[in-house]
C-alpha cells in the first residue's frame, strides 16, 4: 500500500497528536512547596513549640508568652498575650496573624509577619496547635496607640504596617544559591534575615542592647563545622569568644534547631561566602 492509498484517519492522526501536544493546558502548574523545618517530634503541638523557639516568639512576647510592654515616644505599643489570644482565634484567623500580620478587625504594628509567610501550611499548624495547648493567664493588652512619631514615619513611607511589610518582601529573600541549598535559605530567611538584612551583609547601626551591628553572614565561611554548631548551640563564637546579641539569640533560639537543620544554615552561608564573599 502506498501513502497515497493510506486511509484519511491514519494521515491525520500524527497530525491530531501534534496539534494535541502543542495546544496550551487550561491547567494552571502547580504552586511550589514550601520547604519544612525537620520533624523533630510527630506530635504537632511539640513541633510547634520548637518552631515557637526557633522562631524567637518569646523574644517580643515574654518568656511565659503573656506579652510586653513596648510602648514608648512611638505610641502605646504592648505585644499580645498569646496565652489569651489562642482561645479568641479560630485556628485559621491565627494563621493568619502569624503568616499576614493582620487579625479580623485590624493590622498588627511590628509583627515580623514577613518572616513567616513563607513557612508551609503544615508548620503553621504545628505552631497553632502548640498556642491552643496554652493556659490562658494574665491580662489582655491595650490595643496599640500609634503616637505621632510613628505615623509620620508612616505619612513619609519610611515605616510600614505588618500587612503592608509582608507585601512588600513577598517575592524576596536571601541570593538562591539553587535546590542543593533550598533548605538552608529556607531556614535562614525565617530566622536570620531579621537582624542580617534580606542580603545577609548585616548593618552599620549596633543592634538595640549590643554594642555591635549584626555581622554579614558571609563570615560563616571561615567557621569550621564544629565552630559553627558551637555558636549555634552555646552561643559562643570561636576562641570561645561571646558575641553580644548572637550569643543570646542562640542559646534561646538556634539551639532547638536539629543537627540537619543547623548543617543546611552552615551549608548554604559557607556556598554564599564562596560564591560571593
Amino acid at each position: 500500500m502506498t501513502l497515497f492509498n493510506l486511509p484519511r484517519a491514519l494521515l491525520l492522526a500524527p497530525l491530531v497528536g501534534l496539534v494535541a501536544c502543542s495546544a496550551p493546558s487550561d491547567t494552571p502548574p502547580a504552586a511550589p512547596v514550601p520547604p519544612r523545618f525537620e520533624l523533630a517530634s510527630a506530635d504537632p503541638a511539640v513541633h510547634g513549640k520548637r518552631l515557637s523557639q526557633v522562631l524567637g516568639c518569646s523574644g517580643c512576647h515574654a518568656d511565659n508568652l503573656t506579652g510586653q510592654d513596648w510602648s514608648d515616644a512611638m505610641g502605646t505599643l504592648w505585644t499580645a498575650n498569646l496565652t489569651q489570644s489562642a482561645g479568641r482565634y479560630s485556628q485559621a484567623e491565627l494563621a493568619v496573624i502569624i503568616t499576614e500580620g493582620r487579625k479580623p478587625d485590624r493590622a498588627l504594628i511590628d509583627m515580623p509577619s514577613w518572616l513567616f509567610s513563607g513557612l508551609a501550611p503544615a508548620d503553621v499548624d504545628a505552631l497553632v496547635a502548640y498556642l491552643k495547648t496554652l493556659k490562658p493567664e494574665g491580662a489582655v493588652h491595650p490595643e496599640p496607640v500609634l503616637g505621632p512619631q510613628l505615623l509620620a514615619l508612616q505619612a513619609k513611607g519610611e515605616w510600614m504596617d505588618s500587612p503592608a511589610r509582608v507585601a512588600d518582601m513577598k517575592d524576596k529573600g536571601p541570593p538562591d544559591l539553587g535546590e542543593a541549598h533550598a533548605f538552608g535559605r529556607f531556614i535562614v530567611r525565617a530566622t536570620c534575615a531579621e537582624c542580617h538584612g534580606i542580603e545577609l551583609k548585616g548593618g552599620k547601626e549596633p543592634m538595640e542592647g549590643d554594642g555591635n551591628p549584626p555581622a554579614d553572614l558571609r563570615i560563616v565561611g571561615s567557621y569550621s563545622a564544629q565552630d559553627f554548631a558551637r555558636l549555634m548551640r552555646e552561643g559562643k563564637a570561636a576562641g570561645d569568644r561571646e558575641v553580644g546579641l548572637m550569643s543570646k539569640v542562640a542559646r534561646r533560639r538556634y539551639a532547638n534547631l536539629t543537627d540537619k537543620e543547623v548543617e543546611a544554615v552552615r551549608g548554604y552561608l559557607v556556598e554564599l561566602a564562596n560564591r560571593d564573599p
